[in-house]
């Protein structure tokens, strides 16, 4: 199928952008591409106008600045993936970048597109909630900065507004006691997960404390499952699978049925509190 037929921008600035978005109340961002044409493609999308926000300088920049990673919104997966800071200073992100789709689309998506496409089945978007980190949106009246736990609302919704552009991701740098997990169930490599989990935790002397864990597969949202992280951060492994399949509440799909689903979720848990206890590098 062909998209039905839009209008094109490009926007030289963020400011710019933003004020595109402001004259066209049905106009979409365009950036990497990657999902946004798929569905202009099968017209699940109709934009009057489409603005190329791909040539606005500083936007796709990787570095750690006072005790953050931030990573722009422009940055290409594989950018991200090479990225010695992201491997240093945010492990949870370096090991889920090679999970992402397959290389051709690494090249071209971008790492604020995926947050703000908010694919409830993505790795980052969870590893984001994991890691507790925030968000940079630009609007009509400038800058303003949004946790993840509050920035995900719902399916493929987000606080993100219609006149507003994602500019920057802020993740806080790991440390010494900084422990992170990840692992995801798909039918192929590169597919989107059945269900997936990213966490975070710190180490203490005995165990884990502040575990975050993240599942993504599961849910309109990525979604902290909360009970299993206290039972976790107690040591008790076994108990925090169970606690799961009571916690999430997935919906049957082509994938997998809501019971395979939970079970799947609790194989997960365990294999990621596995990596939690590793010592980092």
């Amino acid at each position: 199928m062909k998209p039905a037929p839009f209008a094109y921008a490009r926007a030289k600035t963020v400011k710019d952008a933003v004020a595109l978005l402001g004259k066209h109340k049905d106009a979409r961002l365009l950036a990497g591409g990657q999902s946004l044409i798929a569905t202009l493609n099968m017209r699940l999308s109709a934009p009057s106008l489409l603005i190329d926000i791909n040539r606005i300088p500083g936007l796709d920049g990787i570095k750690l600045s006072k005790g953050f990673v931030e990573i722009g919104a422009l940055a290409r997966h594989t950018q991200v993936e090479r990225s010695e800071v992201v491997a240093k200073h945010s492990p949870l992100i370096a090991r889920a970048m090679p999970h992402i789709a397959h290389p051709a689309i690494r090249n071209r998506g971008t790492f604020g597109g995926s947050i703000a496409f908010a694919d409830p089945a993505a790795e980052l978007p969870a590893c984001l909630l994991a890691l507790g980190g925030e968000i940079e949106i630009t609007g009509p009246k400038g800058k303003r900065k949004v946790k993840a736990d509050a920035f995900f609302k719902d399916l493929f919704e987000t606080a993100i507004g219609p006149r507003d552009v994602l500019t920057l991701v802020r993740i806080p740098a790991a440390t010494k006691d900084t422990r992170t997990g990840f692992a995801e169930l798909a039918r192929r490599h590169g597919d989107y997960a059945i269900v997936g989990l990213a966490a975070t935790a710190k180490a203490t002397g005995k165990g884990l404390k502040d575990v975050r864990l993240a599942y993504f597969g599961v849910g309109a949202t990525p979604i902290r499952a909360k009970k299993a992280e206290a039972l976790l951060a107690a040591g008790k492994i076994d108990e925090a699978a169970n606690a799961v399949a009571k916690e999430l509440d997935p919906s049957d799909d082509v994938q997998a049925t809501a019971k395979v689903k939970k079970h799947l979720a609790g194989v997960l848990l365990k294999r990621v509190a596995a990596q939690l206890m590793e010592p980092r590098s």
